[in-house]
């Protein structure tokens, strides 16, 4: 999967605003109800320097969500790091905290919803859920006896995990699994600690931002 996203580690300060302010608008409006004449009198930037360091707003929507991404996956890296094992059920803490996703869900299926198909930032979606079945499925062979089928069990956590992401909008947090923790005892298979394969990193152009830069 192709992974040459922009660099985002060294915008200006006005290019820095622009990505901010259309972050939140775009999560908290919906990416098509929010214009570029919107975002540059929200930020108080000029639509030059928009178009400049974006290219367009299909470009600042591609940054919008490549940034989200970098920054979720620093929180989720964290988790996984000082989790116990199975470590795979370091994801439901993560999910169950909706961190930056309390209000409209989760900002890569509200994006895939609103997007034509051949969107770039489909890449940047494919990407961020693609990285969370992949390390799923390494948590779970390390945790896992050999016969099981890592990938199966791995894709039925992601379904299990990706669930209350799609209906937190329509049900609010008593059906949404906000709060929800599954504990290690219920792990379904066997575990050993032998193995045990490192946590997935980032490619150098996806690592987090700095802290302030969501």
């Amino acid at each position: 999967m192709a992974t040459d996203f922009p660099d985002l580690t060294d915008l200006t300060p006005g290019a820095q605003r622009l990505l901010d302010v259309a972050s939140e608008l775009f999560y908290e409006q919906g990416i098509h109800a929010v214009g570029v004449d919107t975002i540059a009198a929200e930020s108080g930037v000029s639509k030059p320097t928009l178009y400049k360091h974006f290219g367009s707003k299909d470009g600042l929507v591609v940054a919008y969500l490549l940034n989200r991404h970098r920054w979720w996956w620093e929180l989720l890296e964290a988790e996984v790091e000082r989790a116990e094992s199975p470590r795979a059920l370091a994801f439901f803490t993560v999910y169950a905290a909706n961190h930056g996703n309390a209000r409209r869900g989760c900002a890569f299926l509200n994006a895939a919803a609103e997007l034509p198909d051949d969107h770039p930032a489909h890449e940047v979606i494919r990407y961020h859920k693609h990285s969370v079945c992949d390390l799923l499925e390494e948590l779970v062979k390390e945790d896992s006896a050999p016969d099981i089928d890592h990938r199966m069990l791995g894709n039925h956590l992601f379904l299990l995990l990706e669930g209350p992401s799609r209906i937190a909008r329509s049900t609010g947090p008593r059906c949404s699994g906000r709060g929800a923790r599954w504990p290690s005892d219920c792990w379904p298979v066997p575990r050993s600690r032998a193995g045990r394969s490192p946590s997935r990193r980032l490619p150098r152009r996806c690592e987090p931002p700095a802290p302030g830069q969501t």
